[in-house]
């Protein structure tokens, strides 16, 4: 075996890996919380919404957790051009991980809000709390609470799922490293270099949403559960 390792690539595209790690925590950091909010609000609707809202919110979960994240960024950015509605690609992309991610959140929160004794919620309305002050204030941070760690793993995954968008040619990390490969033919270092970031990239987003649920949670810090 007679190859060479090259990684003068790095001098030359060093600002466009850069760029692409900066766009990809950008798409990262604008789905977490719209698709939060939309898993939560489905997880609700599916528990305690009148019949048509369950069936609207199960068809919806079962739909995305049933097809590919490629076909549903497909149908978004070239799909709807059929239909003379032209969606830019970062916008695109960030429209599919919303509705992606938000289908497994659902699922999420729909176990933590089962897995709050019912008399907790048998308190609160002795309390004269309304329905939707319980859900607030009583059931909505123990289910947060519950399922943080499957947050953090979920919203992860996520970002790792960024690297999906490049085949509508989003400029994010792994678009970046097709273009370096192209042009350099340095394949196996290109994609080393891009898997190293992504590892970074990884630790540091879980130590960022492991730092914040120590300050959301504190009880969890006291006991020394795992975040």
């Amino acid at each position: 075996m007679n190859y060479e390792f090259d990684f003068s690539f790095l001098g030359e595209y060093g600002q466009d890996l850069w760029d692409g790690t900066l766009l990809t925590l950008w798409m990262t950091a604008v789905s977490i919380i719209p698709g939060f909010v939309v898993g939560t609000a489905c997880a609700v609707g599916r528990l305690y919404g009148p019949p048509w809202v369950r069936k609207a919110a199960t068809v919806y979960v079962e739909a995305i957790r049933n097809t590919p994240l490629v076909i549903q960024v497909f149908w978004l950015f070239f799909g709807l051009a059929v239909l003379s509605v032209r969606i830019d690609a970062f916008y695109a992309a960030v429209i599919a991980l919303v509705i992606n991610v938000g289908a497994y959140t659902a699922e999420i929160m729909r176990a933590g809000f089962e897995s709050i004794p019912k008399g907790q919620i048998e308190a609160a309305s002795c309390l004269a709390l309304s329905r939707w002050q319980s859900l607030l204030y009583v059931q909505l941070p123990q289910a947060v609470e519950r399922v943080y760690p499957a947050l953090v793993s979920q919203f992860i995954l996520m970002m790792l799922a960024t690297s999906i968008m490049s085949q509508i040619s989003a400029p994010e990390l792994t678009g970046v490293a097709y273009q370096i490969q192209a042009f350099t033919f340095r394949g196996f270092e290109v994609y080393l270099v891009i898997a190293v970031i992504y590892l970074a990239v990884v630790t540091l987003l879980r130590a960022i949403l492991t730092g914040l649920g120590k300050v959301i949670f504190p009880r969890r810090r006291r006991l020394g559960t795992p975040l």
